[in-house]
């Protein structure tokens, strides 16, 4: 696997509508695109800074991932993603290295990306996201 960049920093946020103002006139950033990920339970607001993105995540069920995460640990970084070619076999060779995977096939993701996780178990306690854009 050779990732080819940071595609983006996920951040967990109660709110959008407070969280999308503070990066827009504190860091002067541009929110381009506002997306409902219904399987995920969770709205995103993109920014880009460079090749990367900032993925701000609001829960839209507190059962959701993104609720859980925020009734336990509060606002923060909740993953980081990496953008990589090839995706599926890059889960392949992660799990044949011994890497515990959240996802051990790919699924759509916000953005129309091609995503998967590895559990943070296996990556020093960080929620690590796989992407591909599709072909």
């Amino acid at each position: 696997m050779k990732p080819t960049h940071i595609e983006h920093i996920g951040i967990a946020v109660k709110s959008l509508d407070e969280a999308i103002p503070f990066y827009e006139k504190v860091f002067g950033l541009k929110c381009y695109a506002i997306e409902e990920v219904a399987d995920q339970k969770v709205k995103t607001a993109f920014f880009k800074v460079g090749d990367t993105k900032i993925e701000l995540l609001e829960s839209t069920d507190s059962e959701g991932p993104i609720g859980k995460f925020i009734e336990k640990k509060g606002e923060g970084i909740h993953h980081m993603a990496f953008a990589v070619e090839g995706l599926e076999d890059c889960l392949k060779d992660a799990e044949a290295q011994g890497v515990r995977l959240i996802d051990k096939q790919p699924r759509k993701g916000a953005e129309g990306l091609n995503i998967g996780f590895l559990h943070p178990k296996s990556t020093f306690g960080v929620l690590t996201e796989l992407c591909e854009a599709p072909k």
